[in-house]
């Protein structure tokens, strides 16, 4: 019965995602804020929002041991999952590598991420640190690189695409239409947020019914539950052409789900939530990081064919890292 509730969660899911991706889209180019903006703030806040609710709700159980871990496992696992969704969309993509047709000024969401995921290491390393109050210093450092990141990406932005000096004749007509729109897409929002924190308990049910090791598999099965919608949002832009918005979407999600590592410092009543969890988790953060050098890498230097017919060199690697993350955790004993 826990399997069907979960298959029923994912085709909420998948037909959510894809409606809801339609939408941002057609926002995107009527509104003119661009398909990176979209992908970046919009889709990333709708598709990360799982992960968060799961987190805090690990985190909020401090009588059971190693909850911490969990709730920040998750939030790490999913981002090494949602870089390996791009590699997932390389193989689906037929006309060469997929990255050959993601614009360059997707290295600079990259490079937040890369930042965001050397501190979140470093504060696992330093495990208590500074302090404020019982938050951690490190979580607000986390927060603020990721509010001036965000800045400067809608900064550039903007100034790529300028607003025109003179609104357009039909514009009377196209308010409607955009509200509409913003309708339709907050209603399947809401409908992927509900699917995807339903679809994170489920997991953990089937990891209970199932006796497999919460540690481990449970955990796992978790970042890919949460994951879903960055992977349903991700294939469906790549059908209707919109790569930009889902390599937005999958990098906008992994800048959010580090900088959630704040709001579970928070609401964790245990101390500064880094020096409660262990040091392997020091591995998902760099592996995370390593992940969005290669796609910083992949943008800047493009190939015309793929490397391997099926899929580029930057696939094989960023599968191959999440593979080895995954290891790296079973042989550690730790939750991701």
């Amino acid at each position: 019965m826990v399997w069907l509730e979960f298959l029923l969660w994912v085709v909420v899911i998948l037909i959510a995602g894809t409606k809801a991706t339609r939408y941002a889209d057609v926002i995107a180019e009527t509104t003119g804020l661009g398909r990176i903006w979209i992908g970046l703030l919009l889709l990333g806040i709708v598709t990360s929002l799982p992960e968060l609710i799961t987190g805090l709700s690990s985190v909020s159980l401090v009588s059971e041991a190693g909850i911490p871990d969990l709730g920040l496992g998750t939030l790490l696992g999913s981002c090494t999952f949602n870089l390996t969704i791009l590699a997932v969309m390389d193989v689906l993509h037929r006309g060469g590598p997929v990255l050959n047709l993601a614009s360059t000024r997707q290295m600079t969401s990259a490079g937040i991420g890369i930042l965001l995921f050397v501190v979140a290491a470093l504060g696992i390393f330093l495990g208590s640190g500074p302090t404020l109050g019982w938050v951690g210093g490190v979580s607000i450092a986390l927060l603020t690189a990721y509010l001036l990141g965000a800045w400067w990406v809608f900064r550039s932005e903007r100034n790529l695409n300028p607003p025109s000096v003179a609104a357009p004749p039909s514009l009377a007509e196209v308010g409607p239409v955009v509200s509409g729109l913003w309708l339709k897409f907050a209603l399947t929002a809401v409908m992927i947020i509900v699917a995807g924190v339903r679809l994170s308990f489920v997991g953990n049910e089937i990891a209970e019914v199932t006796s497999w090791d919460t540690s481990f598999v449970g955990s796992l099965f978790l970042a890919f539950s949460t994951s879903m919608p960055e992977l349903v949002v991700g294939i469906s832009a790549l059908r209707i052409g919109a790569i930009d918005m889902a390599v937005a979407d999958v990098l906008g999600a992994n800048m959010l789900d580090v900088t959630y590592i704040f709001l579970l410092d928070l609401f964790y009543a245990g101390g500064p939530i880094f020096s409660s969890v262990s040091n392997a988790h020091m591995v998902t953060a760099l592996v995370a990081a390593s992940m969005s050098l290669i796609v910083i890498v992949a943008l800047r230097f493009r190939q015309e064919r793929k490397t391997f017919f099926v899929i580029s060199w930057y696939g094989v690697l960023l599968a191959g890292l999440y593979i080895f993350n995954a290891y790296a955790l079973f042989t550690s004993g730790v939750t991701q």
